[in-house]
C-alpha cells in the first residue's frame, strides 16, 4: 500500500453565502476537504473569529477528514455573498477585514510544515500583510522536495503585480482558469496564445507543471515535456463553486501517487463534474463513484 501523504490548504476558510443558504468554502479548505476524500493525511491552516460563525466553521469542519489548525481571533469570521447564473456560475462580493486575514504561524503549524508532501496556496489571502508573512514563512519551511500548488484565485481587486510574481517564485506547480490567464498575461506583459502563455510562463518561473482550466471547453496539463488534453463532461450542473478546488485536489494526491499525467487529469476532471453536479464546495463522495474510481474512505487512492 502507498503511505499516506500530509497534505494542506492555507488561507482562508469561509462561508459562501449563496441564495438557498449559507455553505462552508474557501479555496484552501475545499482542498484540504477533497485530498481527504481521496485518502491523504489533510490539513488546513487558517483562523476564525470569536463568533457563531466562528463556532459554525469548528463544528462542520469536525465532521469532515481535516485536521484543523485553525486560530481563533479577534476579527470576524470570514464570509462571501455568492449569486449564480443561469449556468450555476458564481459571482463573489468578498468581505474585508475578517478573520482569515490575520492567519497565524504557530509553533504547531511550523512544525508541520517540515513533515509536508503538499501544500495548496493562493493569492486572495495574501491580500493582507498579516496573512501574507505567515504564509509566506510557511512557505520558506517547507522541504525541497514538497508540492506547493499555488491556486492563483484571483478575486476583485486583492492581488498584484509583485504579489503574483513572488508566489510564482516559491510554488512550482501553478493552477489557474481562461479568466485569470488573461489578467496575468496583462499584469506580466506577456503575450501569444494561451498556450504559449502557459509555456512562457513555466519556463520563466521554473515550474514543474501548469493545470489550465478552461470551464466548459475543457482543460489541459502542461509540463515539461508533456501535454494533456480532455474535454469537459457535460452533466447536469447544479453550481461550479468549488471545482477547481476539487481539480487541485485529485490532481494533488494523483501525482504524490506517481500516477501518470494522462491518469491525473482523468482523476481531477472526474471529481471536478461530481462536484458540479452537487451543491456547494464540499459534497461528500458517493458509493457510486468511489466504486468507480476505486476509492475507498481513509486510504490512499489507486488508479
Amino acid at each position: 500500500m502507498n503511505r499516506k501523504f500530509k497534505v494542506a490548504g492555507i488561507g482562508e476558510v469561509l462561508w459562501d453565502q449563496l441564495p438557498q443558504g449559507d455553505v462552508l468554502g474557501g479555496a484552501p479548505a475545499n482542498v484540504a476537504f477533497h485530498t481527504g476524500q481521496l485518502g491523504a493525511e489533510s490539513y488546513i491552516i487558517s483562523a476564525v473569529g470569536n463568533d457563531k460563525l466562528g463556532n459554525d466553521i469548528i463544528s462542520r469542519l469536525s465532521t469532515k477528514n481535516i485536521n484543523m489548525l485553525i486560530s481563533r481571533v479577534a476579527y470576524p469570521t470570514g464570509t462571501v455573498k455568492v449569486t449564480l447564473d443561469e449556468r450555476g456560475v458564481p459571482d463573489f462580493v468578498i468581505t474585508k477585514d475578517v478573520a482569515w486575514d490575520y492567519i497565524e504561524l504557530t509553533s504547531e503549524s511550523s512544525d508541520l510544515a517540515g513533515k509536508l508532501d503538499a501544500v495548496c496556496f493562493g493569492s486572495l489571502a495574501q491580500r493582507n500583510s498579516v496573512s501574507h508573512n505567515a504564509i509566506t514563512k510557511f512557505l520558506n519551511l517547507l522541504p525541497e522536495k514538497t508540492l506547493k500548488i499555488f491556486d492563483i484565485n484571483l478575486r476583485q481587486n486583492f492581488y498584484n503585480k509583485q504579489l503574483i510574481k513572488d508566489s510564482l517564485k516559491i510554488s512550482n506547480i501553478l493552477k489557474i482558469n481562461d479568466d485569470e490567464l488573461l489578467i496575468i498575461a496583462e499584469l506580466l506583459g506577456l503575450k501569444g496564445d494561451e498556450e504559449n502563455l502557459c509555456l512562457e510562463l513555466l519556463e520563466n518561473y521554473e515550474l514543474e507543471l501548469i493545470a489550465y482550466t478552461c470551464g466548459a471547453k475543457g482543460s489541459y496539463l502542461f509540463g515539461k515535456n508533456e501535454k494533456s488534453y480532455l474535454k469537459t463532461p457535460v452533466v447536469k450542473v447544479k453550481d461550479t463553486i468549488g471545482a477547481g478546488d476539487s481539480f487541485t485536489a485529485a490532481l494533488m494526491v494523483s501525482l504524490l501517487n506517481g500516477c501518470y499525467l494522462s491518469e491525473c487529469h482523468l482523476l481531477a476532471v472526474d471529481i471536478a463534474a461530481f462536484v458540479c453536479e452537487n451543491d456547494g464546495a464540499m459534497p461528500e463522495y458517493s458509493k457510486e463513484l468511489r466504486n468507480r474510481l476505486g476509492i475507498s474512505h481513509y486510504k490512499n487512492i489507486f488508479i
